[in-house]
C-alpha cells in the first residue's frame, strides 16, 4: 500500500501553558495517535512535521531551543520514525518531504495536525498541486478563534470552513475511524 500519514505541528507551544494554546489541543492529539497506533500496526510510514520558527526574527512560538518545539507525548515519534523540521506553513517548502515520499513511491497520504487554518491548509493544498491524492482526518486537527475586521470568529467556524475549502478540491475529508476502517 502507497499511503503515508504525516502529522503536522502537535507541538507543546500548542497546549495548555504553551506560547499559541489551540481550542482542544489534547482531543485533536489524541485522534492522531489513533490514527498514529493504527498505521504503526499496518507498518505503514509515518512522517512528523516539527514547526521552528528559526526564520523569522519576530515569531512568538515554535522558537529554537524551547520546549515548546518539542513534539507532544502523545504522537511521539519512534526512533525509526521520519521527522522533518520546517520553518514555514507549507510543509514541503525548503523540506526533504516530498523526496522521501517519492523514495517510498508514497501516492496517497493522510494528513492531520495543527492548525487547521495555516500549516495543514497550506500543506495540503501544496500536497495536492505535487500531484498527491490527500485525506485530512478533520477530526484529528484543531485550530483557535481568529480575528477580522475586529470580528472574533470562533474556532469550530474557522476549522469547518477551511475543512469545506480544502475538501472542496484539494483533499477528502474523513474522520479518524473511517480511515482507520479503510486501512
Amino acid at each position: 500500500m502507497n499511503k503515508a500519514l504525516i502529522i503536522i505541528d502537535i507541538q507543546m507551544d500548542y497546549f495548555k501553558g504553551g506560547s499559541c494554546e489551540l481550542v482542544n489541543p489534547i482531543e485533536a492529539s489524541l485522534e492522531a495517535k489513533k490514527l498514529l497506533e493504527s498505521f504503526r500496526e499496518k507498518k505503514l510510514p509515518v512522517f512528523h512535521i516539527q514547526h521552528i520558527n528559526a526564520t523569522r526574527p519576530n515569531a512568538t512560538f515554535f522558537l529554537p531551543n524551547t520546549k515548546g518545539i518539542d513534539i507532544h507525548e502523545n504522537v511521539k515519534p519512534l526512533e525509526n520514525e521520519t521527522i522533518i523540521q520546517k520553518n514555514f506553513p507549507n510543509s514541503f517548502l525548503q523540506t526533504n518531504l516530498e523526496n522521501e515520499l517519492e523514495i517510498l513511491n508514497i501516492k496517497d497520504i493522510v494528513i492531520c495536525g495543527m492548525m487547521s487554518h495555516m500549516c495543514v491548509d497550506a500543506t495540503t493544498r501544496a500536497a495536492f498541486d505535487l500531484g498527491f491524492n490527500c485525506t485530512v482526518s478533520h477530526n484529528a486537527c484543531t485550530t483557535k478563534d481568529l480575528e477580522f475586521k475586529g470580528e472574533v470568529i470562533n474556532h469550530q467556524n474557522v476549522h469547518n470552513a477551511f475543512m469545506s475549502a480544502l475538501g472542496a478540491v484539494y483533499a477528502t475529508m474523513k474522520t479518524v475511524q473511517e480511515i482507520i476502517k479503510e486501512l
